[in-house]
């Protein structure tokens, strides 16, 4: 299998989406969501796009707090943590006023139970005026809309989409030498498959492909792999 980074249209997307926050006027505020169901490959497209950008990534977990993301971002600006939430977030400002640097908050559901967590992005933004994006699952469009604070100053949501026939059959004309039947492609976009899930559905079609010295793939095949590969995931 190819092992290269596929420019989907989401991604294209994004990147419209960051090219725009990043030229809008001082006067409006910069901050992004983009949202999606599990498995469409946001986290694996968001640090793509964070390290090419030199942006600085935030992965959020269950029970972070004020200090504990400061200093996720102290860390990620080589920056000294002064185990003080204060003088952190003042260093924090100071340098990215400096240099700005777009700030990427990805799981960000599990920070918006915490009002003083979510609103601290909000300060940092006004301060600073560099792009915070924040990403989330299907429904964090409606968890953000609980914060007026963060939702008056969101400049666009972006909700992620599965992909559709056209890109599964690019996604697969890059990532393998395998050819597809066309009712093959059909069964990925019909079923919704994750992206992560059609990676692994590859490997195992090459493996088969390999071993009985086949280079075409029908329908038939693609659906016993991804029936064994459902079957698999129900028992553990």
């Amino acid at each position: 299998m190819e092992n290269k980074f596929v420019k989907t249209v989401n991604y294209k997307k994004f990147v419209s989406l960051m090219s725009k926050l990043k030229s809008l006027p001082d006067n409006i505020p910069r901050f992004g969501l983009i949202y999606s169901e599990p498995g469409i490959g946001k986290t694996y497209m968001l640090l793509k796009w964070a390290i090419d950008n030199d942006a600085i990534y935030v992965r959020a977990n269950n029970g972070m707090t004020q200090p504990g993301l400061l200093k996720t971002i102290v860390s990620d600006l080589d920056l000294t943590d002064y185990h003080n939430m204060q003088m952190n977030f003042n260093q924090i400002v100071k340098s990215l006023q400096q240099e700005p640097r777009v700030i990427i908050v990805d799981e960000v559901d599990y920070l918006i139970g915490s009002k003083n967590v979510i609103e601290i992005l909000r300060d940092i933004q006004d301060m600073t005026n560099v792009p915070i994006i924040l990403s989330g699952m299907e429904f964090a469009n409606r968890k953000i809309a609980r914060f007026k604070h963060i939702k008056s100053r969101l400049y666009k949501s972006l909700k992620l989409k599965y992909y559709d026939f056209d890109e599964i059959n690019e996604i697969l004309k890059q990532l393998t030498k395998l050819n597809f039947t066309e009712n093959a492609i059909k069964c990925f976009s019909i079923r919704k498959i994750p992206f992560r899930q059609i990676v692994q559905t590859i490997q195992e079609l090459e493996s088969y492909a390999q071993t009985n010295n086949i280079d075409e793939i029908d329908e038939t095949k693609v659906i016993e792999v991804l029936n064994e590969r459902q079957s698999s995931q129900v028992m553990s």
